[in-house]
């Protein structure tokens, strides 16, 4: 298992993490068995949305005597009410709710703390100006939890969320089609047909402006929706037209600036095994440059998607990391010192570029390559 930095959490966390859509099966004895294979495998990260108290139960259970080989990410704001699960701005609510998830995971600190699904803008002003976020800073300063995090499937509500400062930890929805639809309040509308029966090119700059602030600002992205509920592994259900495998939806996700680890969903311990596969695919296999661009109805003309079929160079540039960094560097009108930083570290810069067009006759999406090494010389200087 490869692990990766959390943004500027300190924490390290297993890039291949794990949803909970699964542990209420079997009557949530499939818990045990999904938490015992994760260990296994090397999975550290996990995610818990629901509130149902029985999940909540068999969580605690299956994390005794190994609860410092898990990082947990759970929500607030989402409670058991009335026998159904709820989400809530209402504090004392919240905090009940708070009080009953420590008690049934049987532990006295949650390490990312997640305010639970804020999909509008006015949510998230309530939010902010309200007791939700004070709460959750008290609950940080006291140990309760280690960081401040928040989930969303909005890009415009979770930048707003991101540039405040106080968020650490984005749980966001990353797909190629969600990425290709803008801004909205309705997740619903993410994967409506009728989205996609005209011909779509390029990611949704909002969407790329989120993953770009995120790395500028060092706030660790944790995925969600990694495949659409699974539609886009069949083909009849994918709205791209053309079904992609677990390993290109999770090299995709992996491969957006500031993702930290994609929490793939699983329902059977089987399904688990296979996406933990990817840490042991061949780059064939991981491969979704050449998929996408066989899409009949979506385009990524001119846009670079980091799949880095433009390698290898005659100089050795890593035209990937260049290209990312020069990307971050154009969002900002500026170059922030953390990004100069990074880019001065790289074994070669775009200056070094020859301009022979090697690169571009192998990038599916047409990228405009040599310019862009030019440009990067430009901007850093080398």
């Amino acid at each position: 298992m490869n692990y990766r930095g959390l943004g500027n959490t300190g924490l390290k966390v297993s890039e291949i993490g794990m949803g909970c859509e699964g542990f209420a099966e079997d009557e949530c004895r499939n818990t045990m068995r999904m938490f015992d294979a994760a260990e296994k495998m090397g999975i550290n990260y996990f995610d818990l949305y629901t509130s149902n108290p029985q999940v909540r139960v068999s969580v605690g259970e299956a994390l005794k005597g190994r609860r410092d080989k898990f990082i947990i990410q759970s929500h607030i704001c989402s409670v058991w009410q009335d026998g159904q699960y709820k989400r809530t701005r209402k504090i004392q609510d919240v905090k009940d709710g708070m009080a009953e998830m420590m008690e049934l995971l049987q532990t006295d600190y949650i390490d990312i703390g997640m305010i639970h699904y804020c999909d509008s803008l006015a949510d998230w002003k309530e939010i902010a100006q309200g007791p939700v976020l004070q709460y959750a800073i008290e609950l940080k300063k006291a140990g309760t939890i280690g960081h401040i995090g928040l989930s969303s499937h909005n890009p415009q509500v979770a930048l707003e969320a991101v540039k405040s400062g106080y968020i650490e930890v984005l749980m966001f929805s990353v797909n190629p089609c969600y990425d290709l639809q803008p801004a909205g309040e309705d997740v619903e509308e993410l994967w409506k047909p009728d989205n996609y029966s005209s011909h779509l090119v390029n990611m949704d700059p909002e969407r790329q402006e989120l993953y770009e602030t995120c790395q500028r600002l060092g706030v660790g992205i944790t995925v969600m929706k990694a495949f659409g509920g699974g539609d886009l592994l069949d083909e009849k259900l994918s709205p791209a037209g053309k079904a992609l495998t677990v390993n290109q939806c999770l090299h995709y996700a992996l491969t957006r600036p500031a993702v930290a680890t994609v929490l793939a969903g699983a329902h059977t311990v089987e399904q688990m095994i296979k996406s933990v596969a990817y840490e042991e695919a061949a780059e064939e296999e991981k491969d979704y440059a050449m998929a996408f661009a066989s899409f009949p109805n979506i385009s990524w003309e001119g846009h670079c998607m980091y799949c880095s079929h433009c390698a290898p160079c005659p100089k050795h540039i890593d035209v990937a990391s260049v290209t990312r960094f020069l990307n971050l560097a154009r969002a900002q009108g500026t170059v922030p010192e953390t990004v100069r930083e990074h880019y001065e570290v790289l074994a070669h810069h775009g200056g070094e570029c020859i301009q022979c067009g090697a690169c571009e006759t192998r990038c599916p999406f047409h990228v405009p390559i040599m310019e862009n090494m030019k440009e990067a010389k430009a901007v850093f200087g080398k």
